[in-house]
């Protein structure tokens, strides 16, 4: 791998290609697990995946990854040692950025018009129609 990517690396043109579209899907990677953070699921996973992603040619990244990483790691550790109070105030809060997110989304609605729901809360006030 490391003699193709040298290979790669020698020609200009290839070399500014490739980054391009490592950056480009790395980054598209990166949003997909920013986008997923908050619902359960492999949110963090994703965003580390794609940082990793970027770290390979971005040095920039390899700094954004491990900054991100420790304080992930911090944050769990700070979560562990929490009452049991604040773990579960912790968990309202981000059931209820989920569910905000889908009522924004026009989950709510789709799902009331599947079961036949017509209620004016249900829709999105971000969506027309």
């Amino acid at each position: 791998m490391h003699t193709r990517r040298e290979a790669i690396r020698s020609r200009p043109t290839l070399n500014t290609t490739y980054r391009v579209a490592l950056g480009g899907f790395g980054g598209l990677v990166l949003i997909a697990g920013l986008t997923m953070v908050p619902y359960p699921g492999p949110g963090w996973l994703i965003v580390f995946a794609g940082l990793g992603l970027l770290a390979t040619e971005f040095a920039w990244a390899h700094r954004v990854n491990t900054f991100a990483k420790h304080h992930y790691h911090r944050w769990m550790r700070w979560i562990a040692r929490q009452h049991p109070v604040v773990k579960l105030a912790v968990m309202t809060a981000t059931c209820a950025i989920v569910l905000v997110t889908l009522w924004l989304m026009g989950a709510f609605s789709l799902v009331g018009g599947w079961l036949g729901l017509r209620w004016g809360w249900l829709r999105s006030p971000l969506l027309i129609g």
